[in-house]
């Protein structure tokens, strides 16, 4: 039996940012998954990093990392999310990455003396990257879909080459196993208090400009799009109506599958894909819907963090605590706390009054850690829950190591080199690298590690195991050298792992 061409779905988007072509793609790749269908996914990021690793939460938001230890753009988070699958860290494809690879050829003589350009080098090497995700996988199977979605806006300068590279794939692989759909916004004027098509159909004009016709348009608004005024955007667009998809904004990011699904989107798409046909299975998401909209109870949850100023800085971290309240049928209400607040026992107590728990999550910098300390004072001294990831965990140990242990001027060598007991000290095959000898983006701790958990432990007990895998983004740790100190002064150690120095 001949095998099925994989096809190509690619997610542009225009008039503006922030638009949510992350979350278009992922639902529709959570669609075409619920009607029987592999699909895979990618990210192309027109940044000049390699990675997000060394970016600034302020500016990115947060870095997102896979189990084979990549640091990738927080949109992968989502397709993780909606596919419920895993994905490699080549769903992740930078300018920077591109472009050192490129380089890095021309350098070892691969070109063969030709002019190393942007056509066909750069192009011809994105191409590679996009092609490698139709690969068949360890058991040999190939996806079904491979949807792609291209960072920043139509128009942007630094988008052309993968604007221009996703257009020679509908060229390679034939016009009928390739699919483009736009994501533009429709704003609402409230002077004159009308809906504007014009953005989209400016934004349609400079895509087609460059050579691609959009298949389909979804069409951002906040608030419903008339069928009057989708059918002039079909026309004035040339696309047709069926694929001319109103996606006002939704109660909750869960919400968008069933809003792209009533608009007949996934059904478009797969017809003009020649996909097997079959209905949405909508056992799972359906039974996630009930628990979104119908919690049984409200648990607040206070995050103390740094970057609060931007939440997608901490966008896993809330989009977990929000599913593990699903999985009890609890909303999970989020309390932003800058750690700032919480340097003093005053200030803790008034930033965290009333809360049912408090997470700190990961940073970097000595900024508002004091704060984070005190927040953890704060919850152990009252008997309120607390979690701390990364570095959280290691303001939790320098706490203990402070007000149980007896150990003064505890703390990280990231915040003191000087401190008087390092309790947090910088991994060993860090050193180099804090000394400023190696480099710094791409070489932390990352990726999927093996931990083997205490029996009788709460972490034991949550995961339902002994042994599990975390994924890691560090380069400091607790140091053994103060692990029975701890201990005596009531740390438990709940997990290990063999990989560790």
């Amino acid at each position: 039996m001949q095998p099925r061409a994989t096809r190509h779905l690619f997610v542009t988007g225009g008039v503006a940012s922030s638009l949510g072509k992350g979350l278009t793609a992922s639902s529709l790749g959570q669609l075409l998954t619920s009607r029987g269908l592999r699909v895979t996914m990618q990210k192309l990021d027109p940044y000049l990093n390699v990675d997000p690793g060394t970016m600034n939460p302020f500016q990115h938001g947060e870095v997102f990392v896979t189990e084979d230890g990549a640091e990738t753009d927080l949109d992968v988070g989502h397709y993780e999310r909606f596919l419920d699958r895993d994905l490699p860290g080549r769903a992740n494809v930078t300018t920077g990455q591109v472009y050192s690879t490129v380089i890095a050829k021309e350098r070892r003589g691969e070109y063969l003396g030709d002019t190393v350009q942007v056509i066909p080098h750069i192009t011809n090497e994105i191409k590679e990257r996009i092609r490698a995700l139709a690969e068949p996988d360890a058991s040999g199977v190939s996806p079904d879909v491979v949807i792609t979605e291209v960072g920043g806006t139509v128009g942007d300068i630094e988008s052309l080459p993968f604007l221009e590279a996703v257009r020679q794939v509908r060229h390679d692989v034939g016009r009928d196993n390739c699919f483009f759909l736009h994501v533009s916004l429709v704003p609402y004027l409230a002077p004159s208090g009308e809906l504007k098509t014009k953005p989209t159909q400016h934004s349609v004009a400079a895509l087609r400009n460059i050579g691609i016709q959009p298949d389909a348009l979804v069409l951002r608004a906040d608030r419903q799009i008339p069928e009057g005024l989708k059918r002039k955007i079909s026309l004035m667009c040339d696309v047709d109506t069926d694929g001319v998809v109103a996606a006002p904004d939704a109660p909750s990011i869960y919400d968008i599958p069933r809003v792209l699904h009533r608009e007949g989107l996934d059904a478009y798409v797969v017809r003009r894909l020649g996909l097997p046909f079959r209905d949405v299975d909508w056992a799972v998401w359906g039974d996630l819907l009930d628990r979104v909209h119908h919690p049984d109870e409200t648990v607040r949850i206070a995050l103390v963090g740094k970057y609060i100023d931007l939440p997608d800085a901490y966008l896993s971290v809330t989009e977990a605590l929000r599913s593990g309240g699903f999985a009890h049928r609890a909303r999970v209400d989020i309390t932003w706390v800058p750690s700032d607040e919480c340097e003093t026992p005053a200030g803790a107590s008034a930033a965290l009054e009333g809360v049912d728990g408090v997470l700190i999550p990961g940073g970097f910098g000595v900024r508002g850690i004091e704060g984070k300390v005190g927040a953890v004072r704060h919850a152990r001294t009252r008997g309120i829950p607390l979690l701390g990831l990364c570095l959280g965990l290691q303001c939790m140990v320098i706490e203990t190591a402070r007000h149980l242990a007896g150990l003064e001027g505890a703390n990280s060598s990231e915040f003191d080199p000087r401190a008087p007991h390092p309790v947090i000290s910088t991994m060993a095959e860090q050193v180099d690298v804090v000394a400023g000898e190696r480099d710094m983006g791409g070489t932390m701790r990352l990726g999927s590690w093996p931990a083997v958990l205490g029996e009788g432990t709460v972490v034991a007990r949550a995961y339902g195991a002994r042994e599990v895998t975390e994924r890691h983004r560090h380069r400091y740790e607790v140091n053994n050298a103060y692990r029975q100190r701890l201990e005596e002064a009531g740390l438990v150690v709940g997990g290990t792992s063999s990989r560790c120095r």
